[in-house]
């Protein structure tokens, strides 16, 4: 079975406009790039069209990896995030037990993480370690910085 795809109702809207801008927009700018730059000549010696080529490539893998993602997509609806215990779309705050600093997080899906704006991946560590625990547990993490201990201080939507 293919891995699912956890994403918010915003994260597959965002994802689902791409796909189709790239395949409708972006497919369509590139093949005119391709015939424009086929018009210069011998294709031996033509960067034009070597680059056209290759964004061409790039587009194509594109579309294909979220046509995939797309395929498996679970959508979290904030009602359906829960309070009680970390999962994905939670808001949890966590004391660094050995620093004694606070840090909130959400924890989402790996095609929406942001980590500069709090929003980590179901799949880093400390999103693994995190899922599943309750107000007041803590989770020995190892990261690549080293191992830490999280305690979960607090959960919300």
């Amino acid at each position: 079975m293919a891995k699912q795809v956890f994403v918010s109702q915003e994260g597959y809207e965002k994802m689902l406009a791409e796909f189709e801008y790239l395949k409708t927009v972006k497919r369509e700018e590139v093949k005119a790039a391709i015939k424009k730059a086929r018009e210069y000549g011998d294709l031996s010696e033509n960067s034009e069209y070597d680059e056209a080529k290759n964004e061409q490539v790039e587009v194509e893998t594109r579309i294909a990896e979220l046509e995939e993602s797309l395929k498996h997509i679970v959508i979290i609806d904030d009602k359906d995030i829960k309070t009680d215990v970390v999962g994905y779309g939670s808001k949890v705050k966590v004391l660094n037990v050995d620093t004694d600093v606070e840090t909130e997080y959400t924890i989402v899906g790996s095609t929406e993480c942001d980590p500069f704006a709090g929003k980590i991946s179901d799949e880093s560590p400390i999103g693994k370690g995190l899922l599943g625990l309750k107000l007041g547990e803590q989770s020995l993490i190892e990261t690549p910085r080293g191992n830490i201990t999280l305690q979960v201080i607090g959960i919300s939507r």
